[in-house]
C-alpha cells in the first residue's frame, strides 16, 4: 500500500522535481523569485483590470496559479499568471452577465467559475490526451488573431490612459467614444502625462536596458509622482489601499443559467491558453534540454486554474515575458514561482497600502505595452510576401476579432484554420509529369515545360488523399486528360501522395474506370501505399480496375507501357 502511494506521489511533477532538486540551485531560484515578483505585482493588477475585475484579484490569481503549477506543472521554469491575451476574453465572457450596476462581487464570482470551467476542460482534455488540439489554430490565423487582440486592447485602454472612460460594446464604438472624449475636452492632463510618460519609459528601458525591470521602474516613479504632486487631487484615478490579507477558500456561487453562457468563453480561453503554453513550453524547453509533454502541460494549467478559481481568481495562461525574466534572473526550478507567490502574500498581509498611490493610467501603460508585444505586423507582411492565401486568412482572423469581438474572433480563427486544411484537400495541387534530361525520375511539366512525354501515356499526380470532397474534381481532370489530342491509352496516376481513398471516392473510381474502359483508356496506379491498396481491394475495385495495372513505381509502369506498345521517348519538349 505504501509502495503504491509512493509511486503515485512520484508521478506528481512537483514531487518529482523536489526529489531531484539540486542544492546549488537554491540561491539562483531565490534571487529569480524576488526579481520576478517585481513584474508579477503590477502586471497582475493591470491584467485584472483588463479583464474588468478589481486589481486585487490579479494578485490572488497570481499567487494560486503559481503554487498550483509548481505542484502539477511539468516545466521547470515556465511562469503562469494573468495574461494580456486572456483579459479581453474574460471581460467579453463575464461583463455581459454582470448586473447593470456592475456589481464587482458578481463579476469576481463569474470569473472564478470561468476559471473552474477552464480547469475542468483542461484536465479532461489531458486525461483524453487531446494535446494536439492546440494545433487547431494555424500560424497565419494566430498572427491575425493576436494583431486584432492587440488593437482591441490598445483602443480599449486609451481612454483610461488619458484619464476618462468610454461606455461602448465594440471596437468601433470604443474608438468613436475615445475620439469624442478627446475632442470634447475629457482628457485629464495629469493622467495623460503619467500614462504616456509610462509607455515611453517602458519602451525606452526595454530597448536600451533590457535587463532592467522596466515595468517596476515605471510603477515606482508613477507612485512617487502621485505622492509628490498630489495627482489624486488633480483628477487622476488611483488604485487605493488593497484589501488586507488573503481570501479564504471560496466556492463561487452563480446562477445555473450562467453556466451555459460561460461555457463558450471557457472553451475559447482553454484553447488559447493551451496554444500559448505549448508554444512557450517548446521554446524554453529547447533551451534547457527538456521535452514538452503536452498532456501534462494541460493538467498543469488545469490545476493552476482550479487553484485560482477557488480563491477568487480568474483564468490564467503562461507568460513568455515573465518566463524570460525568470530565466534571465537565473531560475532553475518552479521554486522561483513559489518564492514570488510567498512575497506577494507577505505584501498583502504586511503592506496592503504599498500600491495605494499607483495611478490607474500607469496600469493602462503596462497593459498597452503588453499589447504591443502581442502584435506581429512583420509576420503579417512576411505572409503577404510568401503566401497570399495565408495572408488573407490572417486578415480574416484580424477582422473577426476587431469587428465582431474577441470570442467570435477565436471561433473564426479556429474555423478558418480547419477550413484552410479542408480547402487544401478539396482543391489540391495536381499536375502532369514528364522526363527531364539529366534528372532522375519524372517531374512537374509546369516547372519543366520542356519535359518529354511518351506518346499515348499520361503520368498524372494528385497531391491529396482521394476523398468525398475532391473525388469529382479528380474524375473531371482524368476525363479531361483522356480527351486530349492525341488521346492516351494509359493514364498512370502517380499515387504516392494519395494517403487514403474513402468509399465515396471508390464509387467515383469505379464509374470512372468503366467510362475510360469503354473509350479504350486504361487507368493505372503507381506507388500506391499498401494500406490504400488494401482498401481498394476491400472495396472490390479490382473488378473494374485490372489488378495488373498496379505498379510499385512510376518507372515500372512506364516500362510496362513501353513493352506493350513499343513507344519511344520523343525529344525534350515533345508532348507526345
Amino acid at each position: 500500500m505504501r509502495g503504491r502511494l509512493a509511486t503515485r506521489l512520484r508521478a506528481v511533477p512537483g514531487v518529482r522535481a523536489a526529489s531531484s532538486y539540486r542544492r546549488e540551485w537554491l540561491g539562483r531560484d531565490l534571487v529569480a523569485g524576488v526579481v520576478l515578483t517585481t513584474l508579477l505585482v503590477p502586471q497582475g493588477m493591470a491584467y485584472a483590470e483588463l479583464a474588468g475585475l478589481p486589481p486585487i484579484t490579479g494578485l490572488y490569481t497570481t499567487v494560486l496559479c503559481l503554487l498550483g503549477y509548481a505542484v502539477c506543472g511539468p516545466s521547470r521554469i515556465l511562469v503562469l499568471g494573468p495574461d494580456s491575451s486572456l483579459g479581453p476574453m474574460i471581460a467579453a465572457t463575464v461583463l455581459p452577465l454582470v448586473a447593470a450596476d456592475g456589481d464587482p462581487a458578481r463579476a469576481v464570482a463569474l470569473a472564478s467559475v470561468l476559471a473552474l470551467m477552464v480547469a475542468a476542460v483542461m484536465i479532461l482534455a489531458s486525461v483524453a490526451k487531446l494535446g494536439f488540439i492546440a494545433d487547431l489554430i494555424s500560424k497565419p490565423t494566430m498572427i491575425g488573431y493576436m494583431n486584432g487582440l492587440a488593437l482591441t486592447i490598445l483602443i480599449g485602454q486609451l481612454p483610461k490612459l488619458l484619464g476618462f472612460s468610454v461606455d461602448a460594446d465594440d471596437l468601433l464604438g470604443e474608438f468613436a467614444g475615445f475620439v469624442q472624449g478627446v475632442l470634447g475636452g475629457d482628457v485629464v492632463p495629469a493622467a495623460a502625462a503619467v500614462g504616456c510618460g509610462g509607455i515611453a519609459l517602458i519602451l525606452v528601458l526595454q530597448r536600451l536596458l533590457p535587463k532592467v525591470p522596466a515595468v517596476l521602474v515605471m510603477v515606482v516613479l508613477a507612485i512617487a509622482a502621485a505622492t509628490a504632486f498630489d495627482l489624486g487631487g488633480r483628477g487622476v484615478g488611483l488604485v487605493g489601499v488593497l484589501p488586507e490579507g488573503f481570501p479564504p477558500f471560496t466556492v463561487p456561487q452563480v446562477r445555473l443559467g450562467d453556466l451555459t453562457l460561460l461555457l463558450g468563453g471557457a472553451l475559447g480561453i482553454a484553447l488559447v491558453s493551451l496554444a500559448d503554453t505549448i508554444s512557450n513550453a517548446s521554446a524554453f524547453a529547447a533551451r534547457t534540454g527538456q521535452e514538452v509533454r503536452g498532456n501534462q502541460e494541460m493538467a498543469g494549467i488545469g490545476v493552476a486554474n482550479l487553484a485560482a478559481g477557488l480563491f477568487q481568481g480568474f483564468p490564467v495562461s503562461t507568460s513568455g515575458s515573465r518566463t524570460a525574466v525568470a530565466e534571465r534572473a537565473g531560475a532553475r526550478s518552479q521554486l522561483t514561482g513559489v518564492v514570488g507567490a510567498a512575497l506577494i502574500v507577505l505584501m498583502l498581509v504586511l503592506a496592503p497600502g504599498l500600491f495605494r498611490n499607483l495611478p490607474q493610467p500607469a496600469l493602462a501603460a503596462v497593459v498597452i505595452t503588453a499589447s504591443l508585444s502581442l502584435a506581429d505586423v512583420p509576420g503579417a507582411v512576411r505572409l503577404w510576401r510568401q503566401r497570399r492565401t495565408d495572408f488573407l486568412l490572417c486578415c480574416a482572423a484580424f477582422l473577426g476579432v476587431a469587428l465582431l469581438g474577441v470570442l467570435p474572433g477565436i471561433a473564426i480563427a479556429v474555423a478558418l484554420s480547419v477550413l484552410n486544411v479542408f480547402r487544401q484537400t478539396w482543391w489540391p495541387y495536381h499536375t502532369v509529369l514528364g522526363r527531364v534530361p539529366d534528372l532522375e525520375g519524372f517531374h512537374d511539366v509546369r516547372s519543366y515545360p520542356g519535359a518529354s512525354r511518351l506518346p499515348g501515356l499520361v503520368i498524372y499526380r494528385f497531391d491529396a488523399p482521394l476523398l468525398f470532397a475532391n473525388a469529382k474534381a479528380f474524375r473531371d481532370e482524368i476525363r479531361r486528360l483522356a480527351e486530349t489530342d492525341p488521346r492516351p491509352s494509359w493514364i498512370v496516376v502517380a499515387a504516392e501522395p494519395m494517403t487514403d481513398v474513402d468509399t465515396t471516392a471508390a464509387d467515383v473510381l469505379e464509374e470512372l474506370d468503366e467510362t475510360l474502359n469503354a473509350d479504350r483508356v486504361h487507368l493505372v496506379f503507381a506507388e500506391l501505399k499498401d494500406p490504400v491498396r488494401r482498401k481498394i481491394e476491400r472495396y472490390e475495385l479490382t473488378r473494374t480496375i485490372d489488378p495488373a495495372h498496379f505498379f510499385p513505381t512510376v518507372e515500372a509502369a512506364v516500362e510496362a507501357f513501353r513493352r506493350q506498345t513499343g513507344a519511344e521517348w520523343g525529344p525534350p519538349g515533345d508532348g507526345g
